[in-house]
């Protein structure tokens, strides 16, 4: 089920957030808990049996972790030090660990990666031994569809977000909770549960004991969710099938295919974006305050920055977890340029199990790398703001081509053709009448003027006034408009 559906609008969320509000205060996580496994399963029931077991590990793993704490009784939330920011590096409370509770913490993460890694990348492996063996002759010998798995929507989200409360309970930064209720509420609540932003417990946890429902907080929520549709229906949408044409031709032009790699950048930014703020705005609208995840990345003047703003809960789960445990900066320059290309590689991988969201990711890591030796002497430096933000979101398109890419050698082959060396091909004059007819012409620039003129959701729910109450309706009945007509309606990261 996706959010930009007349069946979750219009169906699912008054009915969910009916049960939420009618039930008792004490059961209300519970609700929420059902109601999400069913968001979830929606699809496919066997997923849910996935998400279910690792929400069990975890939980197992945090109570052994907090019940060990040497010289400590069950470490639960009372005892939790409050003044620990999740993104901040804390001096440890507790810095003798028991090998009971090592243990705990690598079944944790065992158990995690190796959901993710079986359901993720067994067809990637599958693949790979199927290409060995045609190559060495073997091919009556390949696995062929004998070992093909169906990636579990959402996966990649879920298990992070569940693997981050056991390694922050390990840490001290997090209290183990008791409630087995409470856990799986957080592990599973439908807002976030398929694409994120991944939440951290630590982030939250005192809102599972306290938060505020209020009128002005719901409104908020709603601001959100119908600035997100909007960006998804009249914007991602539009531009999607642009990147579609471009991408699926036989052959394109220089000037065809930049305009096509634009196109994915903002279909993706207006995908994901649109339903992080979608995702915000249901939480609000249930009494939860989720961190920011878009920070109006393709303003960006490097792409160190532009990975300070763009998917900002994985940037920082990616840094915390992964960065800081390999060294960080803090054993020589050589390792520090080595362990960003290695979080970036890894972090490409996570994406999608292909070669080609490898090199996207070793892109970004070879870049951050420079950037971070070079310094201010950076190429970024020499060039005004405006030029230096134009490079960085070229390098991006670039980079996405990798991504958007059905395999690498068409990723490839696309690359040559934004720089004028693709062969010609007497249907590629075609493309043109496709992909700038009037409307995605309007939906392009559109899209620009979102990007880099107007005000991010964020802050322009801050404060709802008439006039804004009256965009925000429009934008409504825009978005619920277009979603009636529209039979092409994907979100990219369900895939991830």
């Amino acid at each position: 089920m996706v959010f930009s559906s007349h069946l979750f609008l219009f169906t699912f969320l008054p009915t969910a957030l009916a049960l939420y509000y009618l039930a008792p205060r004490r059961a209300r996580h519970l609700a929420l808990t059902v109601l999400s496994y069913l968001f979830y399963g929606w699809a496919n029931p066997l997923f849910v049996a996935v998400m279910f077991t690792s929400t069990v590990v975890d939980y197992l793993c945090g109570l052994v972790i907090a019940g060990q704490l040497k010289g400590q009784g069950p470490f639960y939330r009372s005892q939790c030090d409050r003044t620990a920011n999740c993104d901040k590096k804390v001096p440890d409370p507790f810095s003798s660990r028991s090998r009971t509770q090592r243990i705990a913490l690598i079944v944790s993460i065992c158990c995690n990666l190796g959901l993710l890694g079986f359901f993720k990348y067994v067809n990637f492996a599958a693949d790979a031994f199927d290409a060995i063996l045609a190559a060495a002759g073997l091919s009556e010998m390949r696995l062929g569809v004998l070992l093909r798995i169906t990636l579990p929507v959402g996966i990649s989200f879920y298990t992070f977000q569940s693997m981050s409360y056991t390694i922050d309970v390990y840490r001290g930064r997090a209290a183990a909770v008791r409630s087995f209720v409470t856990f799986a509420c957080y592990v599973s609540m439908f807002p976030q549960l398929v694409a994120g932003p991944i939440i951290r417990f630590c982030d939250i946890d005192d809102q599972f004991v306290s938060r505020t429902h209020s009128v002005e907080k719901f409104a908020r929520g709603v601001s959100f969710v119908c600035c997100g549709l909007a960006k998804k229906v009249l914007l991602a949408n539009a531009c999607g099938k642009v990147a579609d044409a471009a991408f699926g031709a036989s052959a394109v032009g220089c000037v065809d295919a930049w305009y096509g790699a634009a196109a994915y950048a903002f279909q993706i930014y207006f995908d994901f974006s649109g339903y992080s703020d979608m995702a915000i705005g249901l939480g609000l609208m249930l009494g939860f305050v989720f961190p920011k995840n878009f920070d109006s990345p393709y303003l960006a003047r490097s792409i160190t920055a532009f990975w300070r703003r763009w998917h900002i809960s994985l940037s920082t789960w990616l840094r915390d977890y992964l960065y800081f445990p390999l060294g960080g900066n803090r054993k020589g320059r050589a390792r520090t340029y080595a362990n960003l290309a290695a979080v970036m590689l890894l972090g490409g991988l996570w994406h999608g199990a292909a070669w080609n969201f490898v090199v996207w990711g070793g892109i970004h890591g070879a870049l951050l790398a420079v950037e971070r030796s070079r310094g201010k002497r950076s190429i970024y430096h020499r060039l005004p703001g405006p030029a230096r933000t134009a490079l960085t979101f070229a390098i991006v398109c670039l980079a996405w081509v990798f991504f958007r890419a059905d395999n690498l050698a068409h990723a490839l082959a696309y690359c040559r053709a934004m720089i004028g060396l693709a062969p010609g091909a007497a249907g590629s004059a075609l493309i043109a009448g496709l992909i700038y007819q009037p409307y995605y012409l309007v939906s392009m620039a559109a899209a620009a003027a979102v990007t880099w003129l107007c005000p991010q959701t964020w802050d322009f729910t801050r404060k709802l006034t008439a006039a804004k109450a009256v965009a925000i309706g429009a934008l409504l009945a825009a978005g619920a408009t277009v979603l009636a007509t529209q039979e092409f309606n994907p979100f990219i990261y369900f895939r991830f």
